[in-house]
């Protein structure tokens, strides 16, 4: 089951695990946190589509754009007459599409505007590690820093984010992110979720079961299996 919580955009947050496992990547790294601007109102926030198989729970808003509602899919969407948003019966929250009523249109505009800006300004962040595991980082134990991939990463086994909660972590990935089933991003030390960002430049796959405390975001799409 594959289950979303709000805090910000496109933010996966399940349960607060605490641990520590595997090897520690230590670096001496003072971040802020990125602006979200109106993008912070959307749980996941996408411009060409969010699709899910199986059984999901997202608790927040959704919204595509400039994709249309048929490329929100696996949710059962319903649309009432002259509806601003519709609903599904796995997203506690409303869900967004540019071709529902008004402000959607606009507020969509404006939030993809701002998602845009933030995943720029992620993403131009001087990294303070590279490549690191050549792209795969299961059984790490991460600090706070910019961790900068050119390639896929991946994620088969547990990941533990060290801090405490004003630590911030940015994790700029080129390619596509892929977490197996039933693996763990866990927070440990006082480590907040809202300070997790992911910027993913291709499609994020989350495999069944997976629990994840981090701040996802979404230039493309989406994928939960």
């Amino acid at each position: 089951m594959n289950k979303f919580n709000k805090t910000l955009i496109a933010s996966l947050v399940v349960a607060l695990l605490i641990g520590l496992i595997g090897p520690t990547v230590v670096l001496a790294a003072s971040l802020a946190t990125i602006n979200l601007g109106t993008a912070d109102n959307y749980t996941i926030l996408s411009k060409t589509g969010i699709s899910t198989v199986g059984v999901t729970s997202v608790v927040g808003d959704i919204g595509v754009s400039p994709a249309a509602a048929t490329y929100i899919t696996g949710f059962g969407l319903t649309l009432s007459s002259a509806a601003a948003f519709s609903t599904s019966a796995q997203v506690a929250g409303k869900v967004y599409a540019p071709g529902y009523a008004n402000p959607t249109p606009a507020n969509l505009t404006t939030a993809i505007a701002d998602m845009q800006t933030a995943y720029t300004n992620a993403f131009g962040l001087s990294p303070t590690v590279t490549e690191l595991g050549a792209g795969n980082i299961g059984g790490l134990t991460l600090v706070s820093g910019v961790y900068k991939w050119g390639t896929d990463l991946t994620i088969p086994t547990d990941v533990t984010l060290s801090g405490s909660a004003n630590d911030v972590w940015v994790f700029q990935v080129a390619q596509n992110l892929s977490i197996s089933p039933a693996k763990k991003i866990i927070l440990s030390g006082g480590a907040k979720a809202s300070n997790i960002f992911w910027v993913v430049g291709g499609q994020t796959t989350i495999g069944t079961t997976a629990e994840v405390q981090a701040i996802f975001h979404l230039y493309h799409q989406l994928l939960m299996l």
